[in-house]
């Protein structure tokens, strides 16, 4: 299984969080799109990680650049497009970019940003996936649809290896719209057997729309609360109860539930590779609770 990484915070930090995965082999480098960095906190910074991204594309060389993933009600497809194609070459063609439905209500009720029903926001997030992959794929296509439009034409400049995520825990619409769009599905991670029928539904759409199924890289993401020493795990939870204002027992139980791979010792290898048996090919450690100099503890527990 490929490893990578999430993190967030002010540019220094990302800078040198990507340059670390890219020093240790790590596969891909994500950066969320979040207006607010938790909840309604306004007083931890919120920052546009696409432009962050773009700055990542000329600092780093080899590392996939990973946008996981931009709410299509914050910037229009056209936009999402336009950004895209722009890291694309900044990057030499190592971006990957996500797109998703948008669900922290409160970074667009504080921004004064629309927030249509889940119904509607899913159909705009379909709607901006075909408009995207009829952008990015060379021809005049176009797309006609209720809420965007592309006329017939071939937008220029053509990328050289732009790729679209999809991610979500979704049963029927998310797995559907990734079948049917994207190069990458990332399913937020879950028991594996929730994960292998997502995948296998995300499959069967590919292979309806007629795309090869085995073209989508298949991932997932959890928190990276992981460590070899108990004692170096019990630290990284503690932190995470502080960063959320949740208990200590609340995240381990809920993370025994959802099935995200934590703990000490062998136990977040094995998570893993039980994962990787249900199908999933990369994992992003969400290391949105550590410092640098912890990353290296937490991937050795998950290589194992």
């Amino acid at each position: 299984m490929q490893l990578a990484m999430q993190a967030r915070k002010d540019y220094d930090f990302v800078l040198r969080s990507a340059r670390w995965a890219e020093d240790n082999g790590l596969s891909a480098f994500a950066l969320p799109d979040h207006y607010l960095a938790r909840g309604s906190e306004p007083e931890r910074p919120g920052y546009d990680h696409l432009v962050h991204l773009a700055g990542l594309a000329r600092e780093t060389d080899t590392i996939e650049l990973v946008c996981m993933v931009a709410p299509v009600l914050f910037r229009h497809p056209a936009v999402l497009y336009k950004m895209g194609v722009t890291i694309d070459e900044m990057s030499g063609g190592r971006l990957t970019l996500g797109v998703g439905a948008g669900w922290l209500e409160e970074e667009f009720t504080m921004y004064g940003l629309p927030y249509p029903d889940t119904g509607e926001r899913f159909d705009m997030l379909e709607e901006a996936m075909e408009y995207l992959r009829n952008a990015i794929d060379p021809g005049a296509q176009g797309f006609e649809g209720e809420h965007y439009r592309l006329a017939e034409f071939d937008p220029h400049p053509h990328p050289e290896n732009l790729r679209l995520l999809i991610g979500g825990g979704g049963k029927v619409k998310t797995p559907r719209i990734a079948g049917k769009f994207a190069d990458e599905y990332n399913i937020y991670s879950c028991p594996p057997d929730s994960y292998r029928e997502k995948a296998a539904t995300a499959r069967k759409h590919a292979r309806a729309a007629g795309r090869d199924p085995d073209s989508i890289l298949f991932s997932a993401a959890s928190p990276a609360i992981a460590a070899k020493k108990e004692s170096d795990y019990r630290a990284l939870l503690e932190k995470l109860a502080d960063l959320t204002g949740q208990t200590t027992e609340h995240i381990e139980e809920t993370y025994e539930e959802r099935g995200y791979p934590h703990g000490s010792g062998s136990r977040p290898a094995e998570m893993l590779a039980a994962l990787e048996e249900a199908g999933c090919q990369r994992f992003y450690a969400q290391a949105f609770a550590a410092e640098v100099d912890e990353y290296e503890m937490i991937f050795e527990a998950y290589r194992g």
